[in-house]
């Protein structure tokens, strides 16, 4: 087969991989309940530039997609926590391999950015 008769479309794998972890903060969520189950407020620390609402609907539907636990306790006040499914895990390799470059190329993001302000001008 050759790249001429590849189909690009909604079903293509790459397409797929990236709608379900493409946004702003599912793939940096994921990067960090691979390091182990956080509560909400650990999250919302790591993440201080998220908003608690939007924090609320990455997390539903990192669930939803089945690449996360959420486990309530029945405590008062409750306890609710999170943590990656084996699911999850499998989809953990290439996020981390995305984050770790970002970590090794700062000086690229930097030329991005800068490109992104220019054609704001």
């Amino acid at each position: 087969m050759t790249d001429e008769t590849i189909r690009y479309d909604e079903k293509y794998p790459s397409r797929r991989l990236l709608d379900m972890i493409g946004d702003k903060w599912k793939p940096i969520v994921l990067y960090i309940l691979g390091q182990g189950t956080r509560r909400h407020g650990e999250l919302q620390r790591q993440l201080p530039d998220v908003s608690k609402k939007m924090l609320t609907q990455t997390l539903r539907r990192l669930e939803n997609d089945g690449l996360l636990t959420r486990t309530v306790y029945a405590e008062v006040p409750p306890r609710v926590e999170y943590s990656l499914t084996e699911l999850g895990r499998v989809f953990l390799g290439p996020v981390h391999d995305l984050c770790a470059w970002a970590t090794d190329h700062p000086k690229e993001l930097d030329r991005v950015d800068a490109n992104r302000k220019r054609a704001l001008k």
